[in-house]
């Protein structure tokens, strides 16, 4: 399987952003694999030889209807040779949707907890009865960000020959800017655009990832909350006349529940002065 590992990494041609007088790259992580984009590969390729080291042949994840992550994991799954299992929140619904039937096709067996049972997903209980009922099994958390998949983050700045000041993620479950942010040079900081409305608890949740990878919390990094768009996969016409100005002048089709939320607020923040005349930013663009 080919990887398009390190990802181009690209200066986006922009008159808002020059007249700020900043530049603006792009890491095109979206064009690491068409099945593995993003954070996604970087999430999954520790947990993978993990997986394959201590013997499992079978990877069981969580997630909503809509997860790219039960995407990602399905298609790692048909990759790499695992069998997958993705326990999906809510009642089943016929058809399934893109995501799902993607998922069922290329092999993971779909089964479905209600909403009560999904929020105690990580407790012990629920756990163990997902054992009792598949077997052994190796867990992937919701969103795939444990600290494997931190240290798979932490490796995309280093891959980077360009200099850089800031570099901007999307954060959804706090892992990849766990990761990013471990990852930084001195003078280097990271900033993450929250895609959740009350995203708050990302800091900690930051913090939790970081410390639980590497005992301590790591890097110069800051959260931004107010470019949700009224909550998790919400959009507004705002938001939609962003994208398609961005799709007619760039040529790529941002999508809209992470990277065109933060690509929004790093237009935004420039506008208002938040970075310095001269700053060079990086955006990861995850798919």
């Amino acid at each position: 399987m080919r990887l398009n590992v390190p990802s181009p990494l690209v200066e986006l041609a922009s008159d808002r952003i020059a007249r700020q007088h900043l530049r603006l790259y792009l890491k095109r992580d979206d064009l690491i694999h068409p099945d593995l984009p993003g954070n996604k590969w970087r999430k999954l390729k520790y947990n993978l030889r993990a997986a394959r080291e201590e013997g499992h042949s079978t990877l069981l994840t969580f997630g909503g209807a809509y997860s790219n992550h039960i995407r990602a994991t399905a298609a790692a799954g048909r990759l790499f040779g695992f069998a997958t299992i993705g326990v999906i929140r809510g009642e089943r619904h016929l058809p399934l949707n893109d995501s799902l039937a993607f998922a069922a096709a290329q092999g993971m067996r779909l089964v479905y907890l209600d909403r009560s049972t999904y929020r105690r997903k990580s407790e012990p209980d629920v756990i163990i009865e997902l054992h009792r009922r598949f077997g052994d099994f190796y867990l992937l958390p919701e969103g795939g960000s444990n600290a494997a998949a931190v240290r798979g983050c932490a490796e995309l700045p280093t891959e980077i020959d360009q200099a850089f000041d800031v570099i901007c993620c999307a954060c959804g479950t706090g892992g990849t800017l766990a990761g990013i942010a471990a990852g930084l040079r001195p003078r280097q900081r990271a900033l993450g655009f929250s895609a959740l409305k009350g995203g708050q608890f990302l800091r900690h949740e930051v913090e939790r990832l970081q410390s639980e990878t590497y005992g301590t919390t790591k890097g110069d990094w800051a959260i931004a909350y107010d470019f949700h768009f009224g909550g998790f996969a919400r959009r507004t016409a705002v938001l939609d006349e962003f994208i398609s100005e961005f799709t007619d002048g760039h040529g790529i089709t941002l999508d809209r529940v992470y990277v065109a939320k933060m690509m929004y607020g790093i237009f935004t923040l420039a506008e208002r002065g938040e970075f310095d005349k001269g700053t060079r930013i990086i955006a990861v663009i995850t798919g």
